[in-house]
């Protein structure tokens, strides 16, 4: 009996810490990148339309819990906030102020919302709103 309770606690405990240690792996992929969008869900216009010349990117800084990049057009920061799989912005301030069409809008717009996040087996980085995949990232760096 004692044997089959050890044995159990064992496995329980195995398997709390590599659910732990998939956490910290995927987070950790976050940092010294740049990411690359290269899908956005819920606009009408194609991507392509929405992005003609310059695709937004994202940074995450550890240390300054911000994140910095552009939105297609203008450079913004925002801070956030990681809890495991669940990630939140503040609103993202933009650094300079040209007008460069729609697709910046929808950015801004979409990461607001964002709730978590997650890197799959190809290494691409997605924010979602609950379990749907919103805007989804590829590294550059």
């Amino acid at each position: 009996m004692k044997k089959n309770v050890f044995i159990t606690l064992f496995a329980f405990a195995m398997i709390s810490f590599s659910c732990s240690s998939l956490k910290n792996m995927n987070s950790k992929q976050l940092y010294g990148s740049k990411w690359e969008l290269e899908y956005i869900s819920g606009p009408r216009i194609a991507f392509q339309g929405l992005y003609p010349d310059r695709k937004p990117q994202i940074s995450f800084n550890k240390d300054s819990q911000k994140v910095e990049g552009n939105n297609s057009c203008n450079g913004y920061s925002a801070s956030y906030t990681l809890d495991g799989k669940a990630i939140s912005f503040s609103d993202p301030i933009s650094t300079t102020m040209m007008f460069c069409g729609q697709g910046e809008q929808v950015f801004l717009y979409t990461i607001k919302k964002v709730n978590r996040f997650n890197i799959d087996t190809e290494g691409k980085l997605n924010l979602l709103i609950n379990d749907v995949s919103m805007m989804r990232f590829k590294k550059t760096e």
